[in-house]
């Protein structure tokens, strides 16, 4: 836990310094989305570039994910070791240096390398500025807001790259942006967070040993992780392959078909943003259960009609009602785990819906070249059935235990 002086009152938006933190964090996690959302512009463009066919491209993905993964799984024992400001400024940092080492036209080994590297980053400025938004009492509304902006910049990267490639300015200047607007994040870092003074998470909780150990024994977090695998399953492959679904079995037009994907992704930001005052009228656990029933709707509306339009309507109103979920549960658990499992808890969360977006689009994709793109729809409505089942036992948990300790 942190010192009173550095723990956010309930009204935190009312002190200045702290609204400059919580800025600084928005930017952070903009600037994630932003690198999420420029890799697929830029496949064509290393395939040109580097003379590799598709399967070796797909290795780039590969490399992100293998990156992410065990460094968030890890991100809770490193944080209580290093403190979050030294951990925080440890992976901007990164971010500034790598990317402009790929802003440099390295080998297409060493490109691998970097985006495996990237991938670690991106697993300790997420789970650590989720970590500190954690620390404020009244946190659902932030935590929404944070995501947020993930979704902001996943929406600007494929504009930014594809801009840059239109001016046919070379794939590497998009690069030397986001080295550029890292430096700035790593300055309004250093001067938001330059008198901020942080205790051991273990102050006052009754936790001991291996905290990565600890936190798989709280049945709360590891179903809670269960459920964001799914979340995460069905929100990247209803976006990885609905343009296929909408093209090929709808038979749209296909730059019709990209903006109505883009509304899904755009209703998944508003979501979070409109939805999350409803939290402080209904609850945190009454927002996620109405939003997973509106998942559902959206999901019925459109395996059900075969209009475009119905198809655009549902697939909108299913990213509205996605959007909330993923920080919800964050803020839900950050009030029920002792603070010192809480980084380790939002870094085993986090790394389970990592795993859910590979390991459910891949699926998608064999489920749809052996069953058609027909069972796209009913096998969105098979995970999200799966997910309901999770956030059960979840919300049962929730109830029955006053700290998260059973």
């Amino acid at each position: 836990m942190n010192s009173p002086a550095s723990t956010p009152s309930l009204a935190w938006h009312k002190q200045p310094i702290v609204r400059y933190r919580v800025w600084v964090a928005f930017f952070a996690l903009l600037l994630v989305g932003l690198n999420d959302g420029v890799i697929g512009i830029l496949i064509p463009s290393f395939r040109s570039y580097y003379h590799v066919n598709d399967a070796t491209i797909g290795l780039l993905f590969l490399c992100s994910t293998l990156g992410y993964l065990p460094t968030t799984l890890s991100s809770g024992w490193m944080m209580e070791k290093l403190g979050l400001r030294t951990y925080l400024i440890t992976g901007i940092l990164l971010y500034v240096v790598l990317f402009i080492l790929l802003s440099l036209h390295p080998p297409f080994v060493m490109v691998m390398a970097l985006l495996f590297l990237i991938g670690a980053c991106a697993a300790i400025v997420d789970p650590g500025f989720n970590a500190y938004i954690a620390t404020f009492p009244d946190n659902t509304v932030v935590f929404n807001f944070l995501h947020a902006f993930y979704g902001l910049g996943a929406l600007i990267g494929p504009l930014l790259a594809s801009s840059i490639i239109a001016l046919s300015s070379g794939w590497n200047l998009v690069y030397a942006v986001e080295a550029a607007a890292a430096a700035v994040l790593l300055a309004g870092f250093l001067l938001a967070f330059r008198s901020w003074q942080e205790t051991p998470h273990g102050t006052g909780d009754q936790v001991q040993g291996n905290i990565f150990l600890a936190t798989l024994r709280l049945r709360l977090v590891t179903m809670a992780a269960f459920f964001l695998l799914f979340y995460v399953g069905v929100e990247v492959s209803t976006g990885a392959w609905g343009f296929t679904f909408l093209t090929d079995l709808r038979l749209g037009v296909p730059l019709q078909m990209g903006w109505i994907i883009s509304g899904y992704w755009t209703g998944l930001t508003l979501g979070r943003i409109i939805l999350a005052n409803m939290a402080h009228r209904i609850g945190d656990k009454w927002l996620i259960q109405l939003c997973l029933l509106g998942v559902l709707l959206g999901l019925l509306l459109t395996w059900t009609f075969s209009q475009i339009g119905v198809n655009a309507l549902g697939l909108g109103f299913m990213g509205f009602c996605l959007g909330p979920i993923f920080p919800t549960t964050i803020a839900l658990l950050s009030r029920r785990v002792p603070g010192r499992l809480m980084p380790s808890a939002i870094g085993l969360v986090t790394g389970l819906g990592s795993m859910g977006a590979a390991l459910f689009s891949w699926l998608a994709g064999n489920s749809i070249q052996h069953l058609g793109l027909w069972f796209l729809m009913p096998y969105e409505i098979i995970l999200t059935l799966l997910m309901i089942g999770c956030w059960l036992i979840v919300q049962s948990r929730a109830v029955s235990q006053q700290a998260g300790l059973k």
